[in-house]
C-alpha cells in the first residue's frame, strides 16, 4: 500500500487518529533507565508495543536520537516497529530542507536508511527541494504549513503579493500542495493544534490531503477543537476528505517516571485517543 493507504487502514484498523510522537530525553526516562541514552531503543520499543493498537502512526523524531549518537538505535526500532506493528505507518520527523542534491540523500536516509513511510519536510527552498522525495514510489511526505510554535507568525503568517489576493504564506503552501506540487497523490500538511482557524482554514484549501497536527497534549492543544477544525468525514458526494493525524508525544512518554511508565503511556494514549474519536461525534 501507499502511505496514503496505510493511514486509512491503520485509521480504521484500531479506531484511531492518534499519533504517537517517540521523542526520547533520557534525562526524563523512568528511574530505572534514566540519563542511559544506551537505552532509547528499549523506552521507545516499550512505548511502540504499548500503543501499537491504539496508534493511527508513529513519529520518531531523528534529532532526539542523533543528539545521543542513537542512529544505530533508530535503525533497531525502525525495525521493531515493522515487527511488532506493521499495519501502523512510520513518519519520520526530520524536517529536512535543501537543494534537490542533498534533498535526494536525505530521502535516501528517510526511505532507505530507515525504512520509513514518510517524513517531514521544509517546503521554504522551494518544489525542487521536495520532489527528490516525490520520486520515492508510495511515500509520503508532511510540508510544514502552519506550525504549532509561536514564532511560526514570523514567517507563516506573513502576506504575499499575489494575483490571487494578498493570501498568507501558509495559505500558499496549502495551495501549492493541494495542487501543483502533489505530483505522486502522498503529500500531506503540518498544522499546529495550537491554532485550531489555521487548522480549519487549511482543511478548507487543502480538503484532500493528510494534515499531521502535533501540539495535543503538553503543549496544550485542545483534543476536541482540534478535530472540529480539520476532520470532515466523507463529503455529500461520498468521497472521503483528507484525514487528519493527531501527535502526541510528552504526555505520553512521560505519563510515568515508574516501572509502569509503558502501562500508563497506553492509559495515557488510550485516552488521547478515545477523546479524538469523541470529538468527532
Amino acid at each position: 500500500m501507499n502511505f496514503i493507504d496505510q493511514l486509512a487502514d491503520a485509521g480504521s484498523r484500531n479506531a484511531s487518529m492518534l499519533c504517537v510522537g517517540l521523542d526520547p530525553e533520557p534525562a526524563r526516562f523512568p528511574q530505572a533507565l534514566r540519563g542511559d541514552a544506551g537505552r532509547i531503543y528499549d523506552f521507545c520499543a516499550a512505548i511502540v508495543d504499548a500503543t501499537a493498537d491504539l496508534a493511527m502512526a508513529f513519529k520518531p523524531q531523528i534529532a532526539y536520537f542523533a543528539a545521543h549518537r542513537a542512529e544505530a538505535q533508530l535503525e533497531q526500532l525502525m525495525a521493531h516497529m515493522r515487527r511488532a506493528a506493521p499495519h501502523v505507518p512510520v513518519i519520520l520527523d526530520a524536517k529536512r530542507g535543501d537543494i534537490g542534491s542533498t534533498a535526494e540523500q536525505y530521502a535516501i536516509e528517510a526511505f532507505e536508511r530507515y525504512g520509513a513511510d514518510a517524513v517531514t519536510l521544509s517546503p521554504f527552498m522551494g518544489f525542487d527541494s521536495v520532489q527528490p522525495y516525490l520520486k520515492h514510489h508510495g511515500k509520503g511526505a508532511f510540508l510544514l504549513c502552519r506550525t504549532s510554535n509561536p514564532g511560526g507568525d514570523d514567517l507563516q503568517n506573513q502576506r504575499l503579493a499575489s494575483v490571487d489576493g494578498q493570501p498568507l504564506l501558509y495559505e500558499h503552501v496549502a495551495r501549492l500542495a493541494q495542487g501543483p506540487w502533489n505530483t505522486n497523490g502522498q503529500l500531506g500538511l503540518v498544522v499546529g493544534a495550537t491554532y485550531p482557524a489555521e487548522i480549519a482554514r487549511v482543511r478548507e484549501l487543502a480538503p484532500t490531503l493528510p494534515l499531521l497536527i502535533p501540539g495535543v497534549g503538553a503543549q496544550g492543544g485542545d483534543a476536541a477543537a482540534t478535530v472540529r477544525a480539520g476532520w470532515r468525514g466523507n463529503t455529500a458526494d461520498g468521497s472521503s476528505t483528507g484525514p487528519i493525524v493527531v501527535n502526541s508525544s510528552r504526555a505520553i512518554l512521560y505519563a510515568s517516571s515508574g516501572a509502569d511508565f509503558a502501562e500508563a503511556a497506553r492509559a495515557e494514549a488510550r485516552r488521547t485517543r478515545d477523546a479524538l474519536q469523541a470529538a468527532r461525534g
